[in-house]
């Protein structure tokens, strides 16, 4: 099992790698998941990959936010570098990044990131087929839909240890945009969910998640089918980084962990404890907690100067062969890895030197303290006429002569070249289609729309009374979660399909191969989260007929957007602020409240947060924005549809919608812009 580490700076690197790690990941200046950190610079990047290198540690580098088109450029210029150092792997999140290195850079490993969304077996599947070497799987999975998706593909599969939980599954949380255009999907995530919000009968931070921490169990990950465990923190000291990683170490190696170890990791950072709720299948009110200030206080001087000693030198951990010679007058040292490098130091046989024995010469020889080496095998003769001050020093030239040689690397090709955006082809009119959640919303306004979108779940006979009385196309909203549920989601499509109903929209890369599984019609939603135009080509060459944007993009960004495939974006509806598996209405002592009708949570400030589940949360969790956007009276160049998302309105308020905005009205009462003015950081 590879432990993976983070680093969040070259201290934090040092310390992952003095304490034990495998590997590490880390961010350039641009384009990672977590902006804040302390992040590397080019010049420190071609350091990190050479001293990692050098140690027989391998360097992740992430470049795993959304993209814009304006960006792209810089993108690859950075996955350029990277190649040229090169680094062993690149962690990618938007789509459009993602085809274009698997053209420029096909030797380039791309791993999959969390912010993916990654799920399912046909999620993994698909990923792996694409090109993908590994995929960083959701947070929310448990062991067994762990091993599912690995008896699926032969993709690697990576999976978080230990560190921080969000409420919201990766790549699904818009609250920290929508609140203060800071999106978390490009790095800036301003932690809205730490915040007070208040669900009946709950503990008054109900979005509030305690830290992930299974490390003395990492052996039933490995089992499930985990190649590498990874441990979040690229915002945490290196003090933290050195616990972590030095108790996966020992859990790793099939040690037992020192409790005093792990109580010093949960003093360094813990938010009321830690949990292994979704691992264990075991969601509920014993997942959440705050950091309070007991959990400040632990963190003491103390244990972090006892932590330092974890990382305070090298890590002996690159076997290497020594020998040493004498021929003629003259003395070498050879030191070679097991990759065959081989580095020599020579010097002359010292006049009027004394010798020594072939144990004495193999003695000296094995001291390599202080060097990330240890001696493997040890060749010396029966008889040396060398002292043990001059035999020393050989050693160390020949030891720091293999260690400049580990530190290169061949690189990786990758081909240069101008980025061609492609033309924007189509956008004849903006047709409109409404989104219900059930289907006693559906008014009669909506027989005017291009579709209407109703869930996967709808009972047929519904389904076809609707198409009776007239009302257009009906597309079917497949889960944006599906965790353990893709069998159950499959065999449901399949029942619509034979009923007529072959049209689904997929909001993840599972949802789309499931829909190329059974040859059904694919239409994007917007937790796809495409924001340029090489991820509108991307999904197009999957076989959506049409996408619908992110909605963290701004007008007059979706109206720059190049390509042919047919493009739309939400015109009105509560946007959904967070996707999460562990239901915050149900963070009281009675559990599920089986709710017939939205439940809400309740911000500082008194503002109400509708939450909306499907098939009583197993299809997903919704936390709803609290005011509906509205685009009624803003221009929509560039766009080939708009839609309606209907939630909490009854079908007599959906139907005066429909026309107030046909009709260039107003929206009664207060709503927001969105984003779709000013976008986000």
């Amino acid at each position: 099992m590879e432990v993976l580490a983070p680093a969040g700076g070259p201290e934090a690197l040092k310390a992952a790698v003095f304490a034990g790690a495998d590997a590490v990941y880390l961010g350039g200046s641009a384009f990672g998941a977590r902006a804040s950190a302390r992040n590397f610079s080019r010049e420190e990047l071609a350091w990190a990959a050479a001293f990692c290198r050098a140690r027989g540690v391998r360097v992740h580098v992430t470049v795993n936010t959304l993209l814009r088109d304006s960006e792209m450029e810089e993108a690859l210029s950075l996955a350029a570098f990277l190649c040229s150092l090169p680094v062993d792997a690149v962690l990618v999140q938007d789509m459009g990044l993602f085809a274009l290195l698997r053209q420029r850079a096909p030797g380039l490993p791309l791993h999959a990131s969390t912010q993916m969304s990654l799920h399912t077996p046909a999620g993994a599947r698909l990923l792996h087929q694409l090109g993908a070497a590994r995929v960083v799987l959701s947070r929310e999975l448990s062991l067994p839909e762990i091993q599912e998706i690995a008896q699926a593909s032969p993709v690697e599969l990576e999976s978080f240890i230990h560190g921080a939980l969000c409420m919201s599954v990766s790549g699904q949380c818009y609250f920290s945009a929508l609140l203060g255009g800071r999106s978390g999907n490009r790095g800036m995530c301003a932690q809205t969910c730490r915040l007070p919000f208040q669900a009946p009968g709950g503990t008054g931070h109900d979005l509030s998640l305690k830290d992930l921490s299974f490390i003395p169990w990492m052996e039933e990950l490995a089992k499930a089918g985990v190649c590498s465990a990874k441990i979040e923190g690229r915002l945490k000291r290196p003090e933290y980084v050195a616990a972590a990683v030095s108790a996966c170490r020992h859990a790793a190696d099939g040690e037992e962990v020192p409790l005093e170890l792990l109580e010093k990791l949960e003093a360094v950072f813990s938010r009321s404890g830690f949990t292994q709720g979704y691992l264990r299948g075991q969601r509920g009110r014993g997942m959440f907690g705050v950091r309070t200030k007991e959990d400040v206080a632990g963190a003491t001087e103390k244990v972090f100067a006892s932590l330092r000693g974890l990382y305070r030198g090298e890590r002996p951990s690159v076997p290497v062969t020594l020998s040493l010679g004498v021929s003629g007058d003259s003395l070498t040292v050879t030191a070679q890895d097991q990759e065959g490098r081989l580095a020599s130091a020579s010097a002359s046989i010292e006049e009027g030197a004394g010798g020594l024995t072939q144990a004495r010469s193999v003695q000296q020889l094995k001291k390599t303290g202080g060097t990330p080496f240890y001696a493997g095998a040890v060749q010396a003769p029966d008889f040396a006429p060398i002292r043990i001050p001059q035999l020393n020093a050989l050693r160390r030239q020949a030891l720091e002569g293999l260690l400049r040689q580990r530190e290169v690397g061949k690189p990786i090709p990758f081909t240069q070249g101008p980025l061609e955006k492609p033309p924007r082809c189509g956008a004849a009119g903006l047709a409109l289609r409404a989104a219900f959640r059930s289907p006693g919303q559906v008014c009669p306004e909506a027989k005017g729309l291009n579709a209407i979108l109703l869930p996967l779940e709808t009972e047929i006979s519904a389904l076809k009374g609707l198409r009776a009385q007239g009302f257009p196309a009906i597309i079917l909203e497949l889960p944006r979660a599906m965790f353990g549920q893709e069998s159950a989601v499959r065999r449901e499509m399949q029942m619509k399909m034979e009923a007529g109903f072959t049209a689904f929209t997929c909001g993840n890369l599972g949802a789309l191969a499931l829909c190329r599984e059974l040859g059904a019609e694919a239409h994007g939603a917007f937790p796809l989260n495409i924001t340029n135009t090489w991820a509108l080509g991307f999904f197009q060459s999957l076989g959506l007929l049409d996408a619908e944007l992110s909605f963290e993009i701004a007008g007059r960004e979706a109206a720059a957007l190049g390509g042919s495939l047919p493009r739309g974006a939400m015109v009105y509806g509560r946007q959904a602020a967070m996707l999460t598996r562990n239901c915050p209405l149900a963070n009281s002592p009675k559990g599920c409240l089986r709710c017939q009708s939205p439940g809400a949570l309740t911000d500082r400030m008194g503002k109400s947060f509708p939450v909306v589940c499907r098939k009583a949360g197993r299809w997903g969790v919704e936390v709803l924005n609290s005011v509906p956007l509205w685009l009624g009276g803003l221009p929509t160049a560039g766009l080939d549809f708009g839609v309606f998302r209907f939630t909490t309105e009854d079908a007599g308020t959906c139907g005066r919608i429909l026309t107030a905005y046909q009709q260039g009205g107003h929206l009664e009462g207060p709503y927001t812009r969105g984003l779709w003015r000013k976008g986000v950081l």
